[in-house]
């Protein structure tokens, strides 16, 4: 820190939660907006048997993907709620799903109009929180590099998401858990991100912005980033999710570098690493999905 500000050059952000709000309403929504496609197109025909059972895989592939730092697979959840929904029935709390089985119930592109449908009203009817982009401009003023960071099992939803929210020109990279392999905390996604914004050398100066205290704060610390947390944001959410004290790196409690509750406040909380500044100058974004490279 100096005077009270912390120097970093580059600057990561969450999606889910820290960029845009994901609460249960606005979840539903989504859900209830594919649900209508999908009846209107005959994919479904009972739109509440859909949106049950969607919650219900949704939930079983958290239990299952996350403690083994996996990102959820949406294509396999579409056809997975497909076959259910056309008699095939679900396996046991502690079995796991026959997909070979279940793939007989729906055809691909079903299973890929469920996950576009899903993808498009997430984009339709979701909204960033209301600071994100003003804050996402001024920090890119300042000459920060920034990137998206995300635990998402689509990445052409954010992808499309920034670009509709004219976000592209602030951002060098858009990293995503669905295209590098692995969900954070685990070190290899941040890794991904350090080559994505050409940071490979400089760990220590980038600081990753969540609201997740597991994934984004002990995982930034784990990695040697520094990290804000974003509180407030933990409640009311089918997104996995976890708060201070949850979550500990080599037994012993993590201090995240910031708290804050509003991402506008970071203005006053960072300041450009002059001994990197010329040296890491941005660049402009790069092509959306390069860490897709980066081994899983």
């Amino acid at each position: 820190m100096s005077g009270g500000r912390l120097a970093v050059a580059a600057i990561t952000f969450d999606f889910g939660n820290t960029l845009v709000r994901v609460d249960r309403v606005g979840s539903r929504r989504v859900i209830l907006s594919t649900a209508e496609v999908l009846r209107r197109a005959g994919v479904i025909r009972d739109e509440a048997a859909f949106l049950a059972v969607w919650a219900e895989e949704r939930d079983r592939q958290f239990r299952e993907e996350v403690p083994q730092f996996r990102e959820v697979d949406v294509p396999q959840r579409a056809v997975r709620v497909l076959a259910r929904l056309r008699g095939m029935d679900a396996p046991l709390a502690d079995e796991r799903w026959d997909d070979a089985a279940a793939a007989e119930h729906a055809a691909a592109h079903e299973a890929e109009l469920v996950v576009e449908t899903y993808s498009r009203a997430f984009v339709e009817r979701i909204a960033p929180v209301p600071d994100a982009t003003t804050m996402l401009e001024r920090l890119a003023g300042r000459g920060f590099r920034l990137a998206v960071l995300s635990n998402w099992p689509l990445a052409r939803t954010i992808d499309r998401f920034a670009e509709l929210q004219g976000w592209l020109p602030f951002l060098q990279a858009i990293v995503v858990s669905q295209r590098v392999g692995t969900i954070k905390p685990h070190p290899l996604i941040f890794r991904a991100a350090e080559a994505a914004l050409g940071m490979e050398d400089h760990p220590g100066a980038i600081l990753h912005v969540g609201d997740d205290w597991a994934a984004d704060v002990v995982g930034a610390k784990a990695a040697g980033w520094r990290a804000a947390y974003v509180r407030g944001r933990q409640a009311d959410t089918p997104l996995p999710t976890s708060e201070p004290g949850d979550a500990m790196l080599d037994g012993a409690a993590v201090a995240a570098d910031l708290e804050i509750d509003e991402l506008s406040e970071l203005d006053g909380h960072v300041e450009l690493a002059a001994h990197l500044a010329t040296h890491l100058a941005p660049a402009g974004p790069e092509p959306l999905g390069t860490e897709a490279a980066t081994p899983a």
